[in-house]
């Protein structure tokens, strides 16, 4: 929902408040809040400077269009003077900066044709090929779901190969706590569709400060536990929010006070923040 937000593509009568600030590639011009733009705004700016590469390739891509057909849409769609030959060196260079193989075989091919690794990497070549000469910023929306772990690390090494050579923002969402410690430089924890806890990758993932990310971490496989530690309890409705935190419920360490209201984001730390009323303690106290 975050992620749709700031593309502007939530369903009609969809309401956002806050703000989204977007800042140029080369911090020479005016910030922009995505959040505050009209709908013809966002349509320029989409592919151009913000662009998303969707959870499913298979419902993301058009299954009767080729796949070439579909990334020159997203060529067109900001060079709408270009020549039919000047789309096809485009496209085919789309491809060529998505790792495909085969580029010009690819192009003829449809959807259905390509592995699950290679519809993927075609609709990174989508998402990139309206920039110029890439979009400042890039949403994956688990981009390695249902890929097995070989073609998961090639996604991954692609992603961060193209954050190195075109200088852009990796928006990278993902339930893989793995996944996380590989590509991300700070992590933002959403628990109930709020963030919990955020700060530098490596400080959130060794002094969890928000016992719904000291859950996660305790859940998740590792070589040196034998058993997880599932989290107790269930995600609340989000029509039927408790009055205070909403992860209470569910929190061993809970104090009365946090079911009255909602924290706020609390310094945990340089560059580091918790939404819990238990930031105050040292980490070393905080119980993991």
């Amino acid at each position: 929902m975050l992620a749709l937000s700031l593309m502007g593509l939530l369903p009609p009568g969809a309401r956002t408040r806050g703000e989204a600030w977007l800042a140029p590639r080369d911090n020479s011009g005016a910030r922009v809040n995505l959040l505050a733009l009209g709908e013809r705004e966002l349509t320029a700016l989409r592919g151009r400077d913000i662009a998303m590469v969707f959870q499913e390739p298979m419902t993301a891509l058009n299954p009767v269009m080729r796949i070439g057909a579909q990334i020159a849409e997203a060529v067109r769609a900001h060079n709408p003077r270009l020549g039919s030959s000047e789309v096809a060196k485009l496209t085919r260079q789309a491809l060529e900066r998505a790792a495909v193989p085969e580029p010009e075989l690819r192009a003829r091919q449809f959807p259905h044709q390509l592995s699950g690794g290679l519809r993927q990497r075609a609709l990174i070549a989508m998402a990139l090929a309206g920039g110029n000469p890439a979009p400042r910023l890039l949403i994956a929306d688990e981009p390695t779901t249902a890929l097995d772990v070989t073609v998961q690390e090639q996604i991954l090494e692609l992603l961060a190969r193209l954050r190195r050579e075109l200088g852009l923002a990796l928006f990278f969402i993902t339930h893989d706590l793995g996944v996380v410690a590989q590509v991300a430089d700070r992590i933002a924890v959403m628990y109930a569709g709020r963030v919990v806890e955020e700060g530098p990758a490596r400080e959130v993932l060794a002094r969890p400060r928000h016992p719904y990310t000291a859950g996660l971490l305790r859940a998740s496989p590792q070589l040196v536990r034998h058993k997880l530690e599932p989290i107790p309890g269930s995600v609340p409705q989000l029509t039927a929010m408790p009055p205070g935190c909403a992860f209470e419920p569910r929190c061993a360490l809970r104090r009365p006070d946090c079911a009255d209201a909602m924290p706020d984001l609390r310094a945990a730390g340089p560059s580091h923040f918790a939404r819990c009323v238990l930031v105050e303690l040292q980490p070393e106290e905080t119980p993991r």
